[in-house]
Formats: C-alpha cells, sequence, structure tokens
C-alpha cells in the first residue's frame, strides 16, 4: 500500500472514530439528561480541535514521517499491494480505541467523550501529512509503500523508483 494512500486513510478513519464517538456521547448523555457533562464534552471537542489544527498547521513532513521515509529500504519493484492487511495490521490500535470507547461510552459518556477529542486531534495533527510526502515523492523521484511488519513492531517504509516531475 502507498504511504501517501494509507496517511489519508488513517486521517479518515481518526475523523469517522471521532464522529462515531461524538455522536455515541450525544446520544447516552441525551438518555441520561446530564446537559453539563454535553457542554463539557463540546468544549473538549472544540479544544481538540484547536489543538489538533495548531499540531497539523504546518505543509513540512513531521519530524517522525520524516525519520520513516530517510530510514526506507530501497527495493526496485514495488512490494506485493495488500492494503486491507496493512490497514488492519497497522491501524488496529485505533480499531481497538474505538470499539473499547464505544463499549464503556454506553454505561459512561465520559469515555467516549474523551476519546472523541483524541481522535480529532490526530485526525487533524496529520492531515497534511499525505501532501508532504506527496511534495518528497515528487521531488526526489520515489515512491513509498507501508512494509510488512508484525502488528507491534514499528511501521517501516519501502523506498521504490517512481517517475521524477520536475
Amino acid at each position: 500500500m502507498r504511504f501517501v494512500d494509507f496517511l489519508k486513510i488513517t486521517v479518515l478513519l481518526s475523523a469517522a472514530s471521532a464522529t462515531f464517538l461524538g455522536t455515541l456521547t450525544v446520544i447516552a448523555v441525551r438518555q441520561e439528561d446530564e446537559p453539563s457533562l454535553l457542554e463539557v464534552a463540546i468544549g473538549w471537542w472544540l479544544g481538540a480541535a484547536l489543538i489538533g489544527a495548531w499540531l497539523g498547521r504546518r505543509n513540512a513532513a513531521s519530524p517522525p514521517i520524516a525519520r520513516l521515509l530517510a530510514d526506507a529500504r530501497m527495493q526496485m519493484s514495488v512490494p506485493e499491494l495488500r492494503p486491507g492487511v496493512t490497514l488492519v495490521n497497522r491501524l488496529w490500535p485505533l480499531l481497538f480505541s474505538t470499539i473499547g470507547a464505544a463499549a464503556l461510552g454506553v454505561f459512561v459518556p465520559q469515555v467516549s467523550a474523551v476519546a472523541a477529542g483524541f481522535a480529532i486531534i490526530w485526525a487533524l495533527a496529520w492531515r497534511r501529512q499525505d501532501a508532504a510526502v506527496t511534495a518528497i515523492e515528487d521531488r526526489d523521484g520515489f515512491r513509498f509503500y507501508v512494509d510488512r511488519t508484525p502488528p507491534f513492531a514499528p511501521i517501516r517504509l519501502i523506498r521504490t523508483p517512481g517517475l521524477r516531475t520536475g
């Protein structure tokens, strides 16, 4: 799977997680008739949006992404593309945290409210990283792919020759 596609999907799934958990929070709070909890949750979500927007304000690759790109191993052929396996293998923490927060949020809406805020931060903080990686790929004439690694191992990238655009 191309790394830029992985980054885009990560942002979209994080935003979807935030939306799901936020909706679950609103429903749970309405059933318990706790308007002050909803006000605090909305305040947290607005604060989380500001934090995420601040963290993701730059167009350059973040230091962790730049390190990943620099450490990518060179390979002359495109690796086997298995996007579904790659997504589950790399994004299982997002899946489990969303499911866990949703399960607890049914009984304790504060948990889903807090988790939704963190998903908002994550989605907004990473929203421009795919464009930064695309710019690096276009400049250097390489394409980056997510390497197959065990689920608990750090992510690794493969660099393949691409078409130079300028």
